[in-house]
């Protein structure tokens, strides 16, 4: 390698010469050269190409981990740190004022200052966010950067002018993709994104090492399916956000999201145009009974197909996807439109369904026995509105409601507006189940007893009303809050951020709440947890400038009501 790569500046010192470097640090170097490096930080240290999965980490470093994010040397790093906003529209809300006018509310400063002290720094750059900065709690996991979390957080430096950050995490898990993904045995498919990374710092040897989890570590080891399609949503959100469509078409990216997109658009036995997944897989990531064909996981890959085919070049690879990926979505739009779709009048369709019914003739395809429907179905469904239900399988459907999908569904546009407007009338309608006290329920209703046992396994964070099972989340605040926007129900998000900030700040800004209300602070909630104060800043400046939904929401596709044809196969 020539002197001037050996001498270059890392971290704001002269590398020494008698470095050694490997091979792999002359790949990574090269790969580093994609990222538009912000004013380094100076800090007396050099930096480590090493970097491995978990699994080879049996020995070595003590497991000690840093975030790099303690109290002690957050205003040390925030001091190096060029936060100065690339071109691009701005949210003020470093200031006593917004630059709308009007006052902000005093919760506002607290909550950027919480999520600046969240940053995870990697060699000299921020990388993305820690999931809780609760010192008071163990770490577990809650000291890595998980994908899923740092969504809301990239948004809110999107929205704020600061797009080099979620520019650095999305070049970065790329590069943990590329990685070979084993399970004891059995290897991983090529294009899984990791569910979270964390940097170790070894302060003997001064270096930093980058350390990924596919699954291998993970409460039950189930890999994540939905860190893929928010890695693809992102990417999009980031270009939409700056106007630079430079990062999608760099060849990195591209392989990236066909590597992710061939996993999904496979061939198989199914006979359903949805993706078949295994419990604990997405959001709700603990044994739920979710699997199957999950309605988050259903959403968000509908949603990631469609910005991957904005995002896909239209050459010789990309052309193959962009036919697979739009006759996916017309199936799909179909499918989950006709068969996951409940109101009043398709409730009462199933509550009369014939069962044993054969040939395509047949109405209930699925054949669910009318006895199986839920009691509280019946309580709970309005006259006016609808929503997409959890899971449809055959001889199943599981009628809870599932906030995340829900709205996923509503932003990409696999709600019809006439759904669409019919999930923002049962939220108006059902606002003390839904929303209560605390926005909001990740799911509705909570499972008990006996069911609560043979669904959950016991699990005993999984009890009725908390956690995944029935507690209430503040970080699907934005969510809600983009669906609103896009459906033309704004006064719906204000009245629930009221409510959040009547609670979170004062709460400590909890993960989750119990309760059938969301009265309590959960049990087992980690405080100052980093997605409820991303959640929390990215509602309020959507309200305050509606436009910056467009990075998270798509517009009906006016192509996806193909004419219907009836399969062949049975007159052969």
């Amino acid at each position: 390698m020539s002197n001037s790569s050996s001498n270059m500046p890392q971290n704001g010192n002269v590398k020494n010469n008698d470095t050694l470097f490997t091979v792999d640090e002359i790949e990574e170097s090269e790969f580093s050269k994609l990222l538009d490096r912000p004013r380094p930080l100076n800090m007396e240290r050099q930096r480590s190409f090493d970097e491995r999965s978990l699994g080879d980490l049996a020995i070595g470093f003590s497991p000690r981990l840093s975030s790099r994010v303690s109290s002690e040397n957050f205003g040390r790093l925030s001091d190096n740190y060029d936060h100065s906003p690339s071109p691009g529209r701005k949210s003020d809300f470093n200031t006593p004022r917004s630059h709308t006018g009007f006052e902000q509310h005093p919760m506002v400063a607290e909550a950027w200052e919480a999520l600046r002290r969240s940053l995870v720094y990697f060699r000299g750059q921020p990388v993305g966010t820690i999931a809780a900065l609760d010192s008071t709690e163990e770490n577990l996991n809650y000291d890595q950067v998980f994908v899923r979390d740092f969504v809301p957080s990239a948004f809110a430096f999107l929205m704020n002018g600061e797009p080099e950050i979620v520019k650095n995490f999305i070049l970065k898990t790329l590069r943990l993709q590329s990685w070979e993904k084993k399970i004891d045995r059995f290897q991983l498919g090529e294009g899984v994104m990791p569910a979270s990374f964390k940097v170790l710092h070894d302060p003997v040897r001064n270096t930093e090492t980058l350390i990924a989890d596919f699954g291998e570590s993970a409460i039950g080891r189930v890999a994540p399916v939905d860190s893929g399609f928010w890695w693809i949503i992102l990417l999009r959100a980031y270009t939409k956000s700056t106007g630079d469509s430079s990062l999608a078409e760099l060849p990195e990216c591209q392989k990236g999201m066909r590597l992710i997109l061939s996993l999904c658009l496979s061939e198989g036995f199914d006979t359903f145009p949805t993706l078949l997944c295994a419990d604990g897989c997405c959001m709700i990531d603990r044994r739920m009974g979710v699997y199957g064909y999950p309605i988050e996981i259903q959403a968000l890959f509908f949603m990631a197909l469609r910005c991957a085919l904005i995002l896909l070049k239209q050459d010789h690879e990309g052309k193959d996807f962009v036919e697979r990926i739009t006759k996916r979505l017309h199936a799909m739009s179909y499918h989950m439109r006709t068969y996951f779709w409940i109101d009043l009048k398709q409730l009462n369709d199933i509550y009369r369904y014939k069962t044993e019914e054969y040939s395509h003739t047949a109405l209930n395809k699925f054949n669910v026995i009318p006895d199986s429907l839920p009691e509280w179905i019946f309580d709970f469904m309005p006259t006016r509105g609808g929503y997409f239900i959890g899971n449809v399988s055959p001889a199943r459907m599981d009628f809870r409601w599932f906030c995340l999908g829900n709205c996923i569904a509503i932003l990409s546009a696999l709600a019809t507006p006439e759904q669409a407007t019919a999930i923002m009338d049962l939220i108006e309608s059902r606002w003390e189940e839904l929303v209560g006290e605390m926005p909001l329920k990740v799911c509705y209703p909570a499972i008990e007893s006996h069911e609560w046992r043979i669904v959950t396994g016991c699990d005993p964070k999984n009890t009725r009303w908390s956690y995944h099972n029935g507690g209430s989340w503040p970080v699907l605040l934005w969510l809600l809050t983009a669906a609103c926007i896009k459906t033309g129900r704004p006064q719906i998000a204000r009245r629930a951020l009221e409510l959040a900030e009547s609670r979170l700040l004062k709460d400590s800004w909890p993960e989750y709440y119990d309760g059938t209300l969301g009265r309590y602070i959960g049990k087992q909630a980690r405080k100052f947890q980093t997605w409820s104060i991303a959640g929390y800043l990215v509602a309020k400046m959507m309200l305050e400038d509606p436009s910056h939904s467009g990075m998270v929401s798509l517009e009906e596709d006016k192509q996806m009501k193909p004419l219907m044809k009836r399969s062949h196969s049975w007159t052969c």
